[in-house]
């Protein structure tokens, strides 16, 4: 029954989210698949941590897209997330939902799954503000040197306090929402350990997309970009630098992965 009442709850909020031409297709087929699991075998704490990534992230990518219009040719996709962007937002969070479920004695669970959300909503929140920065971010590998704004592996002051804003927000509900059945007794040394680790999972997706994260360039307009096999434009884009297979989404994944293991370790 439980799954029953998570199923038709992802599905109201997917097909919300499909008509808002916030989802594709095919994500929103994923967001029910991951919503049954987090809904169903979580509940509503669990519930309300991922419905807030996944609102105000969208909130902020409607209300800033004219100031992002210019830097669609750099991201390997628009806003509507796919399953592929589904997936690495919110697929490790939805292992953890799992473990929760099997060792519900556990509390990696619960602080994985917090700083996971926490890390890729972070991540979502400085991209989304980062583009109101004044001046061009700077590059995470060489803060000497100055890139376009939406480059991979750029951070600015504004991009990283937006950052940690998105971070400490999945922080407070994880510690306001903290589980009947989990043994954490100390709500709000939770906290910090989440707040930080959302950080620190953003900022290793900056380093990530500064290093090896796939990259490809467009001959004919000169760009750098993730877009791949086609630009914006229509050309087709040749192999600049990072391994092949480290997309944006799978980026995102490792985000996420970063900030549960630094939340699990520091906590």
């Amino acid at each position: 029954m439980l799954l029953l009442y998570g199923f038709l709850l992802a599905i109201f909020i997917a097909l919300l989210a499909y008509r808002a031409r916030s989802l594709s297709k095919s994500g929103a087929f994923a967001s029910i698949f991951l919503g049954t699991i987090i809904f169903g075998l979580g509940g509503i704490p669990w519930a309300v941590l991922l419905l807030t990534f996944f609102f105000t992230s969208t909130a902020l990518s409607r209300a800033f897209k004219k100031r992002k219009q210019g830097l669609n040719e750099k991201y390997s996709k628009g806003d509507q997330r796919d399953a592929g962007q589904v997936f690495g937002n919110g697929g490790l969070a939805a292992a953890f939902v799992l473990v929760h479920y099997f060792y519900p004695e556990s509390n990696i669970s619960w602080i994985g799954f917090a700083a996971s959300l926490a890390a890729v909503n972070a991540d979502t929140w400085a991209t989304e503000l980062g583009v109101l920065n004044p001046t061009p971010p700077h590059m995470i590998t060489n803060l000497r040197k100055r890139v376009e704004k939406g480059t991979s592996g750029g951070v600015s002051l504004v991009g990283t306090l937006a950052s940690l804003a998105g971070s400490a927000l999945i922080a407070l509900l994880a510690t306001l929402l903290v589980p009947t059945d989990s043994l954490i007794t100390d709500h709000w040394s939770l906290f910090l350990p989440i707040t930080l680790a959302g950080l620190a999972g953003s900022l290793f997706d900056s380093l990530l997309g500064a290093t090896v994260q796939a990259m490809y360039f467009c001959p004919k307009d000169n760009k750098e970009t993730e877009k791949h096999p086609l630009h914006t434009c229509g050309t087709e884009t040749t192999h600049l630098r990072g391994w092949k297979w480290l997309t944006n989404d799978w980026v995102n994944f490792v985000c996420g992965g970063f900030g549960a293991v630094v939340a699990i370790v520091i906590r």
